[in-house]
């Protein structure tokens, strides 16, 4: 095994030149001669615009240009388009309604926050005072905010293609079978819930920055994305209407995505054409207001959720609605997320014959609804989580108990799951009784008597979550030995925080023996990277490590033709391992590095033309990856709280996470992507919360003193500990980690909070489940339940 191969805790190599201030985020980049943009926003919710005057701040000072929707139609610049609206269909096979994103207003404000004028000037603030003289005439209309205002009955219309707001109304499963489930169930258990509304809040706020040259007639942006030559295809083709090659994409260092920088937002179009029109760089900043008021929203749902179950305690059959927020238009991706990324985790690690989902989209006066950080599954986990634990209250049986009788068992491995796709591995009940053991679930009794002593309540919580993993089947990747010795790899992944830098060497060490010290990842630039499928889904490791390996083969068969030379043996006698091209049964032998050497003057050996062909560039490789099946991350997390009844706060004391990774590159990246996930799960559960005004529309939690984020105090140790149980689909039996912690947390921590109201009789609770949330169902609830 390598030093810094797979398999070891590497300390992450990037992370020196982040804590040292060297890093290069968009906003540290500024180019000669650059002028800056701002874009004035709507603050009305829902209105017609009638006229906008731009006289008076285009005579401003330091003001370049000012431009409105009209000069982006007169140049022909297309709307934003909703990718995912091309294969989403309605249940009786219509399109869905899902028109393209304006990047300026057109004729309606939909959102606080839709842009009305992007203001070019000199410098940021002179181009925000110019902004103010921008008269803006308008109608104000009703509006519709938050989902449950969109879904009213005698809601405003806010598109004629989607009457009663509704965008589509999309299902997947069998729903005559499962309602003949339903019919022939012992017991039916039912619930409601509420997937509140995220800001995703990335560290880094978004920013751009457009060029154009008229040499070249080709346009260069640089902005923090989570996959550059997706954005670079998505601009070029679906908004400018040029070849991509036309466009070049660079993403410098990204300070957190999940998921919200993933997709093309009007600013990219607005910096690209206004540095076209100017003939000079043009860049823009987000400040963190426009996080909120800009940048694409998470979750947003309500469930009905039912379980249909036997005289065994079976479930049988499960059955959902789902109400989905889609926002004021339709993002990139945002019917997708509701619907196919969602639905088809649905049922869990359960052996459930019969699930049926149907998903209603809603266009509300929101800013749009797109990816967060699971990006649907963890509303899945969330539904049929909370339901088993509330079915086992219903049953008299054990959360756990529960779980087990309905469990997929390994003996079940491969397992078709009812919307056909197949979980290859998995020791569900291993991880819970692990998870168990380390939580001290046993004792809990104990403990809660104790805490009664004390006044509080304790509670204790568990949820067994399953996610699939998302993106598109192929990836490359490109090894290139230099001169001075180092090696760069090039893959079409981009890290936004999780340590691409670090975890690909270790792959590429691994595999060729080159010393890890000497390997430099390059990403994020479409001159560098030709193809890519960028960063989401969490597939990146197992798609990059595929496509290293691939690309490793192909370094391997041409390092065997040069070391024949230097060995004199035949290519087919050569042995390759760790490093060392070898002829089995002698001593000789020469490192790849050396090998590389004598490749990049191929042309001064004794090989065929044909043969030298193949070295132009040395022993550089590059080479594809294919998968034809997703993996399945899964795990057991159990969260223990204590609730104050007289104040409603809740304190998270322990918790447990025992997770199934399949094979693991590098434990130390893999706990630190568990840990940020827990506690993205612990926020959206305890405290974040995005609030429309109902009568107004008005953003209320528009800043982090009205947004709760989660604190360093709202968080208690994570016990993480994982068991590999390799993938069988993928080459290293890597399932992938990035999304898991958020995906389980939800769940367990409400589970727990409800556990500990038992007392009180209190069966229901939403997220978040602020203090005033608590206090108030403690103070409603049947006092006796309590005595």
């Amino acid at each position: 095994m390598q030093k810094f191969g797979i398999g070891q805790p590497v300390r992450r190599t990037e992370d020196v030149r982040f804590v040292t201030g060297r890093g290069a985020y968009t906003d540290d980049l500024n180019l000669p001669g650059q002028a800056h943009g701002y874009v004035l926003r709507s603050p009305y919710a829902h209105a017609r615009v009638k006229s906008i005057d731009t006289e008076a701040a285009k005579q401003a000072p330091g003001v370049i240009a000012v431009y409105t929707c009209a000069d982006l139609d007169a140049a022909g610049i297309k709307d934003i388009p909703c990718f995912a609206g091309g294969f989403i269909k309605n249940k009786d096979g219509s399109g869905i309604f899902a028109p393209g994103r304006p990047s300026l207003a057109r004729d309606r404000l939909m959102y606080v926050g839709d842009g009305i004028a992007f203001v070019v000037a000199e410098t940021v603030n002179q181009a925000k005072d110019a902004a103010e003289l921008i008269e803006v005439d308008v109608e104000d209309l009703p509006a519709a905010a938050n989902l449950k205002d969109a879904v009213a009955e005698g809601a405003p219309t806010l598109y004629d293609g989607a009457p009663g707001n509704l965008a589509f109304d999309w299902e997947m499963g069998d729903a005559d079978s499962t309602g003949q489930a339903f019919a022939a169930a012992k017991h039916v258990s039912r619930i409601d819930l509420v997937h509140n509304r995220i800001a995703t809040n990335a560290m880094e706020p978004r920013a751009a920055i457009g060029e154009f040259s008229t040499a070249e007639d080709r346009y260069v942006l640089r902005t923090c994305t989570q996959g550059a030559n997706g954005m670079q295809a998505g601009i070029a083709g679906g908004v400018f209407g040029i070849d991509p090659s036309k466009l070049r994409v660079v993403t410098p260092d990204v300070g957190g995505g999940f998921g919200m920088k993933t997709f093309i937002y009007p600013e990219h179009v607005l910096v690209l054409f206004a540095a076209k029109a100017l003939g000079r760089p043009v860049k823009w900043n987000g400040e963190r207001i426009e996080s909120f008021t800009s940048d694409t929203g998470g979750r947003d749902m309500l469930t009905h959720a039912e379980l249909a179950i036997d005289e065994n305690n079976r479930v049988t059959a499960f059955r959902v609605v789902n109400q989905a927020n889609m926002g004021g238009y339709m993002s990139m991706n945002g019917p997708f997320i509701p619907t196919i990324a969602h639905a088809r985790i649905l049922g869990g690690v359960y052996n459930i014959p019969s699930v049926y989902v149907n998903v209603l989209g809603y266009m509300s006066n929101s800013v749009p609804v797109d990816a967060y950080r699971g990006a649907g599954r963890p509303e899945a986990a969330y539904i049929i989580e909370r339901a088993m634990d509330q079915a086992a209250r219903e049953l008299g049986l054990a959360p756990d108990e529960f779980r087990r009788i309905n469990f997929v068992k390994p003996e079940q491995m491969p397992y078709q799951h009812p919307f056909g796709f197949v979980f290859d591995s998995g020791e569900f009940e291993r991880n819970m009784e692990d998870a168990k053991r380390n939580a001290r679930w046993a004792a809990i009794g104990e403990r809660k008597a104790a805490a009664n002593g004390r006044g509080k309540l304790r509670g204790i919580g568990m949820a067994y979550y399953i996610e699939t993993t998302l993106g598109m089947p192929t990836e490359a990747a490109e090894i290139l030995f230099l001169d001075d010795d180092s090696v760069e790899i090039v893959t079409g992944t981009m890290s936004n925080g999780q340590g691409h830098e670090t975890a690909w060497a270790q792959v590429v060490s691994e595999q060729l023996g080159v010393p890890f010290e000497k390997i430099r990842l390059v990403q994020g630039d479409t001159d560098r990277v030709k193809s890519g499928q960028g960063t989401g889904g969490s597939h990146s490791l197992y798609m990059a490590a595929g496509a290293f390996q691939e690309t490793s083969k192909v370094v391997v068969d041409k390092g065997k033709i040069i070391a024949s030379l230097m060995l004199d043996e035949d290519k087919d006698k050569i042995d390759f391992e760790e490093g060392l091209f070898r002829v089995p049964g002698t001593n000789k032998s020469v490192g790849i590095m050396e090998v590389a050497a004598k490749a990049r003057r191929a042309n001064e050996l004794d090989l065929p033309a044909e043969t030298k062909e193949m070295f132009v560039n040395g022993l550089n490789s590059a080479a594809k990856y294919k998968y034809n099946n997703s993996t399945f991350p899964n795990g057991c997390h159990i969260c223990e709280v204590e609730v104050d009844p007289e104040t409603g706060k809740v304190d998270i004391l322990a918790y447990t996470v025992v997770d199934d990774f399949g094979r693991l590159v590098n434990p130390l990246l893999v706990a630190g992507q568990v840990h940020g996930g827990v506690v993205q799960g612990i926020g959206q559960a305890l405290t974040e919360d995005v609030l429309y005004d109902s009568e107004s529309g008005q953003l209320i939690t528009g800043s982090f003193m009205d947004y709760g984020m989660p604190r360093a105090d709202d968080i208690c140790d994570i016990d993480f500990t994982y068991n590999e149980i390799p993938c069988k689909t993928n080459p290293y039996g890597i399932k992938g980690c990035g999304e898991a912690g958020t995906i389980g947390a939800c769940p367990s921590l409400m589970n727990a909070i409800v556990d500990a109201l038992q007392p009180y009789g209190i069966t229901a609770m939403d997220m978040p489940a602020t203090p005033l949330k608590i206090w108030n169902a403690v103070q409603n609830a049947p006092r006796q339940a309590a005595e």
